[in-house]
């Protein structure tokens, strides 16, 4: 994000090699030479002008090879627009009409939708359209008028961010929207981590037919070559969806290079695409939390990590996902026991990091616990011991990290899970202090299936049974257990799951048949807890609706339903 420089060296890397291949067209993502969202860099009027010269320069640099390159333009309205560039010059610019304002998206703050008068260009005899994203979702959107047009193959730019299950179903309806329109499509998708969203890629080719001609894998940079053929048929005759030919003039056609007869001749060695398989859920949201914790560590500056072990299943998670993105000698787990760990906690904390090849420290908290305690004795007398003394204990952790990470250079990862984060199952300051919340968008049992399926990917055990199969705690006093304070998590989850993400009342929840104490203990902890996350570090988006971007509830808030 930002990058600018670096993002159109990018694309003449890409380019050089492109163009010695003898490639038609080339098409990068969304906002190509800025990176998606750009949220409110685009109100700085420098800004805009920087991102309106790189298009400049990359026009300037384009030959044979025709290239769409996506970029803010615009004077006092702002479009996200896509340019079309040949033989050194912009020769169509598209402004993309459909602007998402929902979920993770707000682009009706920034952009103007485009009004401008559509129109194709002519590439080898092709005639070719420009939708951007959210363009090709409607059914009755710009797709269809570009195919009813005249437009026989369409680019697609994308920056759609990553939500698990979401890559299959974009296929299909990206597929649907080619075979209605009969109208070749090639969707390009970002790749990458940016601040909470994951940018998937998973770019697709469809031809008139819906028929798959090519995938790019997911969570992977890829160059996808294809030939992609366009029958003569389609360049005779247009029908719109009912069946009936439509009538002339159609969309007005800027020729940039003309057809060759031989173009109308079955291809004698097509160049078939790669088609990269979909993953699994389980593969799916462990590879975007990697590539989301690599890209933030990376991208702002960091080059090593540290991690608070303590051997429970949250943080064990995270070394693992930690060493994986970033590499094992990167990543410094810090055991820090007080009175009250066990001496398995240590050991299966230790245990990971010599299967990982982690490097761990050991600083036990508690002089620095009974410090705090003789300081505060004074003021504590008279009263009971209750949370605020285990509250401390996190605290005094919560410090040592982050003065580890003043003095060491680290970026602190912080462990809490979306269940526990939910209810506010954390210590604010304590384990809610550091720079990056890996996991917070993942609900416990799930965090469990992960874990499981990271020790069945064939190079050992690389998370302790023993971790996975202990009872959870957060060992902050005598014998303590997590379902002492909360129900047993697969209860949890469920109703979690209703209340957070499928947006049901109390109400709602109770009439599905969940207990009605739990559930109102359960939403009544939710609803108090929204201090706490306003104020936690951004952590990896992988479901349809995470805490901060997607749902924004008020602090100060009574309605219970």
């Amino acid at each position: 994000m930002g990058d600018i420089d670096g993002n159109v060296a990018q694309v003449f890397d890409v380019l050089e090699e492109l163009e010695t291949q003898g490639v038609d067209v080339a098409v990068f993502p969304e906002l190509t030479v800025c990176g998606y969202p750009p949220e409110d860099l685009v109100l700085k009027p420098g800004f805009v002008e920087d991102c309106v010269d790189a298009v400049a320069k990359i026009a300037a640099r384009t030959g044979e090879t025709a290239v769409v390159i996506g970029s803010v333009v615009g004077d006092r309205d702002l479009f996200n627009a896509a340019m079309l560039c040949h033989d050194g010059e912009v020769v169509l610019e598209y402004h993309k009409r459909l602007l998402p304002n929902y979920a993770v998206f707000d682009e009706r703050r920034y952009f103007t939708p485009g009004t401008e008068p559509l129109s194709l260009v002519e590439i080898k005899g092709v005639k070719v359209g420009i939708a951007i994203c959210e363009d090709v979702w409607s059914p009755t959107g710009p797709m269809f008028e570009l195919a009813s047009g005249g437009a026989e193959a369409v680019l697609v730019p994308n920056g759609s961010p990553y939500r698990a299950g979401k890559a299959l179903g974009r296929d299909v309806m990206m597929s649907s929207r080619a075979s209605d329109n009969s109208c070749a499509m090639i969707y390009v998708n970002q790749v990458g981590g940016q601040d909470e969203l994951v940018f998937d890629g998973g770019s697709v080719i469809f031809d008139h037919d819906g028929q798959l001609i090519g995938r790019a894998p997911l969570f992977e940079e890829k160059v996808l070559l294809a030939d992609l053929e366009i029958r003569a048929t389609y360049r005779k005759r247009r029908l719109d969806p009912r069946g009936q030919e439509l009538p002339t003039p159609q969309l007005p056609v800027q020729v940039i290079s003309p057809a060759d007869p031989a173009d109308d001749q079955p291809l004698a060695n097509p160049l078939a695409a790669d088609i990269a398989p979909h993953l699994g859920r389980l593969e799916e949201q462990w590879k975007a939390l990697v590539l989301g914790t690599r890209d933030y560590i990376q991208k702002n500056g960091f080059s090593e990590v540290g991690v608070a072990l303590s051997g429970g299943i949250d943080s064990t998670a995270v070394v693992a996902l930690a060493a994986e993105a970033v590499g094992a000698d990167k990543v410094h787990a810090v055991l820090m026991p007080s009175r009250y760990s066990s001496e398995h906690s240590v050991t299966d904390a230790i245990a990971l990091c010599e299967n990982l090849g982690v490097k761990h420290r050991t600083i036990a908290i508690e002089p620095g616990h009974q410090a705090f305690l003789d300081m505060l004795a004074t003021s504590f007398e008279g009263l009971a011991e209750d949370t605020t003394e285990e509250n401390l204990q996190s605290r005094i952790r919560g410090v040592t990290m982050m003065a580890l990470s003043n003095k060491l250079g680290w970026l602190i990862l912080t462990t809490g899970n979306k269940s526990e984060v939910s209810v506010g199952y954390s210590t604010l300051y304590g384990d809610t202090a550091g720079g990056y919340a890996v996991i917070k968008d993942v609900w416990k049992t799930d965090l469990y299936d992960m874990c499981r399926w990271r020790n069945e990917q064939g190079d050992g055990e690389v998370i302790p049974v023993s971790v996975i199969d202990k009872a959870p705690s957060a060992e902050l006093r005598p014998d303590q257990f997590d379902d002492q304070s909360l129900p047993p998590y697969p209860v949890l989850d469920a109703i979690l799951q209703g209340y957070v993400e499928d947006d049901l009342t109390a109400t709602e929840l109770i009439a599905a048949g969940h207990d009605e104490a739990i559930v109102r203990r359960i939403v009544r902890l939710v609803d108090i807890a929204e201090y706490k996350r306003r104020q936690s570090p951004p952590g990896v988006r992988i479901s349809a609706k995470a805490f901060g971007r997607d749902r924004r509830m008020p602090i100060t808030n009574r309605y219970r339903g």
